[in-house]
Formats: structure tokens, sequence, C-alpha cells
């Protein structure tokens, strides 16, 4: 994505938007399946809770339980699953926006799944997105969780694109990929055997370009690193590192300072940013209607591996 973008592109893009995308209804239509299955999610299950990073995915869903059921009124408390190495700006902001909602935040680390012995890294400098399964499978544990509610979206990448939005998880937390049920006529299976649970996904048919339509309809306050600002980082393999004491410098590289943003946030080992002077919601709807590579691609150094890597941790309990 080219910070400087030609303005025969956005000319383009606005035309684009303005004929096809910037509708209403087409939002009216996204929130209103979103506000329906997170109701249902009330309904149909006893101890759900929504999981809430902060990023701009779970403010999206936050919007949308506020209408659901009023502000201050959510019947399920939010979860976080800590690595212990987020970007402050992200995990600052999602204590402000729990503590004015008036809504109960769990959080849940990876360090104290470390310290039980339950997570052992291989070296000190691994990543520690990947276990945060197992963190999140002893939460479900600990609180007797049969639903959670999470921001996954099915444009974000293959195996995403596989699952239902009530995805059923055995008593050891693994997706089945061939066994999952129909979902027809928006009819929605929620029997479970006893320790069984679900991961429902509200979002699953928005688009990246939907929710940053919807932030700007909405006027969603956002983590500031979503938008553009100046920070040092390498070009490593096509991707702008950010230099962090968790992400240093290799050998050969050189620092540069450059006007980034966040496409999505998460842990800081495997996170990066893309070039851009976007400043507001609606700066980024344009960019992203002239993106060709998919927010995760663009930053996410931990699916570079292969394309099963995101299946593989699936199954084995991930979001």
């Amino acid at each position: 994505m080219n910070a400087r973008t030609e303005p025969a592109v956005i000319q383009a893009a606005l035309e684009h938007a303005s004929e096809h995308h910037l509708s209403n209804a087409h939002l009216d239509a996204l929130e209103e399946e979103t506000i329906y299955i997170l109701r249902e999610v009330a309904a149909a299950f006893e101890r759900p809770a929504l999981l809430f990073s902060g990023g701009k995915d779970s403010l999206v869903m936050l919007r949308c339980a506020e209408k659901a059921f009023g502000a201050g009124r959510i019947p399920y408390p939010l979860l976080m699953i800590d690595t212990g190495h987020n970007f402050p700006e992200v995990t600052d902001f999602r204590d402000f926006r729990a503590a004015e909602l008036g809504a109960e935040l769990i959080v849940r680390s990876v360090e104290d799944s470390m310290a039980r012995g339950t997570v052992r890294l291989a070296h000190p400098g691994e990543s520690r997105n990947v276990h945060q399964s197992v963190t999140l499978l002893e939460a479900i544990e600990e609180f007797r969780f049969d639903a959670l509610i999470g921001g996954a979206r099915r444009d974000e990448e293959k195996a995403r694109a596989k699952e239902r939005i009530f995805s059923h998880r055995d008593s050891f937390g693994q997706w089945q990929p061939k066994a999952q049920r129909p979902e027809l006529w928006t009819l929605f299976n929620t029997r479970l055997q006893p320790g069984e649970h679900f991961r429902v996904f509200p979002i699953s048919n928005w688009t990246e370009l939907d929710v940053w339509q919807y932030i700007a309809r909405e006027n969603i306050a956002l983590p500031s690193i979503y938008y553009t600002h100046a920070r040092e980082v390498v070009d490593r393999r096509g991707l702008l590192v950010p230099v962090t004491p968790l992400t240093p410098p290799q050998d050969g590289e050189t620092v540069q300072i450059r006007q980034v943003r966040f496409r999505t946030v998460g842990d800081i080992t495997c996170t990066c940013p893309v070039e851009s002077l976007a400043a507001r919601a609606e700066d980024i709807v344009i960019e992203t209607l002239s993106a060709d590579v998919s927010e995760r691609g663009a930053t996410r150094m931990d699916d570079k591996t292969s394309e099963a890597s995101m299946e593989k941790r699936k199954k084995d309990g991930y979001f």
C-alpha cells in the first residue's frame, strides 16, 4: 500500500465507493445480522463471553452489542487473552473502553500459563501468539464458558473462510472442519454435549472495507496506532517490522522512520504496520478500496510460513 496514492486512483476509488459500497442499507443489513447473532448467543447459552482485544473488529462488535442490549447492559463479560507482548496503545484503550461501558473485563495472560508450566517456549524470543490457545482453553475451563464470541471475518484468511458463524468445538477445544453443522436459512444449531463449547463469529460476513465504513459512519474511537504516525521500522522480506525491544534490527538492517499505520493489531513479535498517511477512517476506506493484499497477508509475520498454519492452529483451539 503506497502512502502517496496517485490522484487518479483516489478518484476512481471515490467513484467506486460512491456507486457500490458506501450504502447505508448495506451496512444496516450487516449490523442487523450481527445484532441478531449477539442476541441469539445471549438467549441460547448460559455462560458466554465476548473476546475483546481492543482492536478494530472487536470494537465494531462492541458497538453492535451496545445497540443490541443498551449501553451498560451487555449480558456477558469481555475476555482478553494477553500475550504480555501487546502494543500498550491497544491494551490501554481496551481498559478505557471496558470501563466506559461499565462492562466486566476478564484478562488471562500467557505469562500465567508459562508460570504454571502449561506453556513452554522453545527459546525466550519465541512469539507467544501461537500459545494463546492454551491460555484460552484454560480460561474456558476456569469460567466454564459455553460460547465465545470472536471478531474473525471470512475475508481475513482461507481457514477462517471455511468456518461457520456458530463454530462447534469438541471437549478438547478442537475444531473439526469436516464435522461442521449446516447453517441454512440463518438457523443456527446450538446443541452442546458436556464439556463442549461454541465459537461464534457475528461479523463473519463483513469485509475489511465494511469494517472501516462502519467505523467511519458510527464515529467509533480506535487506538491511535490504526492511524498514520511516525515509527521506526526495518524492511524485512517485504514487511515493515517495527523496531522495539522485542523486535530489534537484525545484522545489516537499516532503521528508518516511516509514516505508517496498523491494519490489524496483535502480538508485537508478529504484527507489522503498512506505510500510510491516512489520518481518518474515511482516508482508510479509500486506501482499502485500492489494496490488493489482505490485511493479514500484508502485516502478519506468523502467517507467512504456510497456508495450512492457521487451520492447524484453529484445530488446536486457536480463535
